[in-house]
C-alpha cells in the first residue's frame, strides 16, 4: 500500500523511530514531510529511547504516537514496554511499524533468521496486539484493524503493524548527503594498511561487508576479524571484552556513529577500564546509511570530546586521509586506550557484496586466531 495512506489511517502527529530498509518508504515520507521536528518526527538513539519519546509526547499532548522500528529492535523496547507503557503500569499507548526482517520462509542475512521468527511472538508477550501487513493486504483491511486498534489504545495498550518486505511503497525520491569528502571503504583500507595482523572487530552494516571484501583485495585471511552481525552499538563492548584477556596484543574497533549513540554508555565502560591495547575508531557519516540513509544526532556530537569525557587517555578527530593516516600511525605507536572520530561521506559501491563465510565460520577462524596470539 501507499504509505501516505497508512499514515493517514493511523492519523497521529508524531513519529519517533530508528529507521529500517524494510521501512525505507515510512523513513523517506517522514523526512520529505516533517524533516527532523521534535514536534511531528524524531530520529533516535536506539528503540527504547523510541518508547520513552512517544511517552513525554502522549504525556504532553494526550495523543497516541507512533513509533517505527526494525524488528532487531524489540529487545530495546521490551523495558518500557512491560514497565512504562504496560496498561498495568502507566497505560501510555503507542502503535509501533515495525520491519519484518527475516520473516520465516524469506531469505535474509543471519542475523535476522532467529529474530524473524520470534518477532510476533515477542510482541504478543509483551500483550501487545499484531496485525501483518503485506503487498497484497487490502487498504480496507488495515484501516478496519486500525479501527479495532483504537479501542485497545483507547484502555491503555500498545498495538503493533509489523510490515512485511515491499509491503509499503512511496514514489517521492529522497536524497541523503553530508558535507565530508572522505568514504568508508577508502578509510577502512588505510587501517588495514596500519593495523597489519592485528585483530579487528567491526561494527553492523557496509563497515564489516567492506571491511570483509577489503581483506579479500589483499589476499588477506578473514581470520583477523570479527564482523559483528547485528547487535548493533555493541562492538566496542565486544572489543573490549577481547581486549582485557589479550592483553598483549594491541585489538582494533571499527565502529559507526549510528551504532555509537545506540549504545553510548559503553564509551564510559570503556573510558573506566582503560585498557591500553585497544584502539576505537568511529567512522562517522552522521547518517543509518546501511538501512537507507536517514541523519543520526551524530551530526552535531563531538564524539572524540565525549570520549575524552568518558575517560579516553588519547583522542583525535580526522578530516582527511593525511590526517587520518597521521592518526593511525600515532595510535599504534602509543600503549593507551585510543580513539579516533574519522568523518565520512555517505555512500557506498553499488556491487558491494556480502561475507562469503558463515558468522559459525568467522567465530570458529577468529577464536582460534586469537588463541596463536
Amino acid at each position: 500500500m501507499k504509505v501516505e495512506k497508512l499514515v493517514e489511517m493511523i492519523g497521529s502527529d508524531f513519529y519517533a523511530g530508528v529507521p529500517d530498509s524494510q521501512l525505507k518508504a515510512l523513513c523517506n515520507y517522514l523526512m520529505n514531510t516533517y524533516g527532523i521536528d521534535p514536534k511531528h518526527h524524531m530520529i533516535a538513539a536506539n528503540e527504547g529511547n523510541c518508547a520513552a519519546l512517544a511517552a513525554g509526547y502522549h504525556l504532553a499532548t494526550g495523543k497516541i504516537p507512533v513509533v517505527y522500528m526494525q524488528n532487531s529492535g524489540e529487545g530495546n523496547i521490551i523495558n518500557p514496554a512491560a514497565s512504562l507503557l504496560n496498561d498495568k503500569v502507566y497505560g501510555i499507548p503507542v502503535v509501533f511499524i515495525i520491519g519484518w526482517r527475516g520473516e520465516p520462509g524469506i531469505h535474509d542475512e543471519p542475523q535476522h533468521i532467529y529474530q524473524g521468527e520470534v518477532t510476533v511472538k515477542l510482541l504478543e508477550d509483551m500483550d501487545i496486539e499484531v496485525f501483518i501487513v503485506g503487498k497484497e493486504t487490502a487498504d480496507d483491511e488495515i484501516a478496519g484493524k486500525m479501527e479495532e486498534f483504537r479501542s485497545i489504545l483507547a484502555s491503555g495498550k500498545a498495538v503493533a503493524f509489523v510490515i512485511r518486505r515491499g509491503a509499503l511503497s512511496y514514489d517521492e525520491k529522497t536524497e541523503y548527503r553530508n558535507n565530508h569528502t572522505m568514504v568508508r571503504e577508502e578509510i577502512i583500507k588505510h587501517i588495514l594498511a596500519v593495523s597489519g595482523k592485528d585483530p579487528v572487530v567491526s561494527t553492523t552494516g557496509k563497515a564489516s561487508r567492506e571491511l570483509f571484501e577489503a581483506r579479500a583485495a589483499n589476499c588477506q585471511p578473514h581470520k583477523y576479524d570479527f564482523l559483528t552481525v547485528g547487535s548493533m552499538g555493541h562492538s566496542s563492548s565486544i572489543a573490549l571484552g577481547i581486549a582485557l584477556h589479550k592483553t598483549g596484543q594491541r585489538i582494533w574497533c571499527i565502529d559507526g556513529d549510528g551504532a555509537v549513540l545506540m549504545h553510548m554508555g559503553s564509551m564510559a565502560v570503556i573510558g573506566a577500564y582503560k585498557p591500553d591495547n585497544l584502539i576505537h575508531i568511529v567512522i562517522n557519516n552522521e547518517a543509518h546509511e546501511t538501512v537507507g540513509g536517514m541523519p543520526t544526532a551524530a551530526a552535531t556530537a563531538d564524539l572524540a570530546a565525549v570520549a575524552r569525557a568518558c575517560g579516553y587517555p588519547y583522542t583525535a578527530k580526522a578530516n582527511s586521509y593525511e590526517e587520518l593516516d597521521k592518526e593511525l600511525e600515532a595510535v599504534k605507536a602509543g600503549s593507551q586506550l585510543c580513539f579516533i572520530e574519522v568523518t565520512c561521506s555517505i555512500g557506498a559501491r553499488e556491487n558491494l557484496g556480502r561475507p562469503t563465510t558463515a558468522a559459525l565460520d568467522n567465530k570458529v577462524s577468529f577464536m582460534n586466531y586469537l588463541k596463536e596470539l
